[in-house]
């Protein structure tokens, strides 16, 4: 059967493998357009399970804010960086951003099992790593809710913050403090919710490193809660020191802004982590 330009071209647009992956799998189906996409899904998986121990350590993180209130944000990661300035990957991590957001989507697990059409997110996942020729994957996808909603993307594409308010503040106020989150990555807004498995592993290095220096057996635990409190100070976003002005804390600038107002909302992606 011949496989006319028009028909490899439409193939291509529908599922943005390269037209040589278009035209043979357009061969091997005889002509079927249904047959040559699950053919191209196919060789994603196949691609997929070749590479399962490559590491995917570029990619593009992206995020979208609905009525100042929802925030959303994903990462399609891949193995190298000439893939990840590729236009259609960014475009692809966009498609699939826009799938979370209409479906209002909660956790990464329904992301990947949601359908459009026959197809699922994991689905078109497999298909990138088809197109490419290396392993891609969806390694983070969260969303928050808050009176108001900011997101900061670093100019890299590969770290990005949602920060959620308890009341809308200043534009600039909110995005200082997204802006914050991302280059300092707090482990959690304050310390009132820092995991207690932390907390207690903190408290125990605490006290070693004091008793290694010698310290009374009857300070150790003094000293542990001071240093405790200095890994909040450092590890808090709320407790931190204000990159743009180290004289007062995150929570301080806050405040400055409005009185009553404080972050209830945080998530943070980096694929350097």
């Amino acid at each position: 059967m011949e496989i006319k330009a028009a028909d490899v071209a439409k193939l291509r647009k529908m599922t943005g493998a390269g037209m040589m992956d278009c035209k043979k799998a357009l061969e091997e189906a005889n002509g079927d357009y249904e047959r040559a996409q699950e053919i191209i899904r196919e060789k994603g998986k196949l691609v997929s399970a070749k590479r399962a121990d490559r590491t995917a350590t570029e990619g593009v993180v992206v995020a979208k804010v609905v009525d100042g209130t929802k925030a959303y944000m994903t990462c399609l990661a891949c193995e190298t960086d000439f893939v990840a300035k590729n236009e259609d990957f960014s475009k692809s991590a966009k498609e699939i951003l826009e799938i979370a957001v209409t479906n209002d989507v909660a956790d990464k697990e329904t992301l990947l099992s949601t359908k459009i059409g026959n197809v699922t997110v994991a689905d078109m996942v497999t298909e990138k790593s088809g197109q490419t020729g290396e392993k891609v994957e969806l390694p983070y996808y969260g969303k928050i809710e808050a009176p108001l909603c900011v997101i900061y993307i670093h100019s890299n594409k590969k770290l990005g913050a949602m920060i959620g308010f308890n009341k809308v503040i200043p534009q600039e106020v909110a995005y200082d403090v997204a802006m914050q989150a991302a280059a300092m990555a707090p482990i959690s807004i304050s310390e009132h919710d820092v995991p207690a498995e932390i907390v207690e592993k903190e408290r125990h290095i605490g006290r070693e490193q004091a008793r290694l220096e010698g310290k009374p057996e009857a300070m150790l635990d003094k000293i542990a809660e001071g240093k405790l409190r200095k890994f909040f100070s450092e590890s808090t976003l709320l407790n931190q020191a204000f990159v743009k002005d180290p004289k007062k804390t995150v929570d301080a600038y806050i405040k400055s802004a409005d009185k009553d107002a404080t972050v209830i909302a945080y998530q943070r992606f980096s694929l350097n982590d």
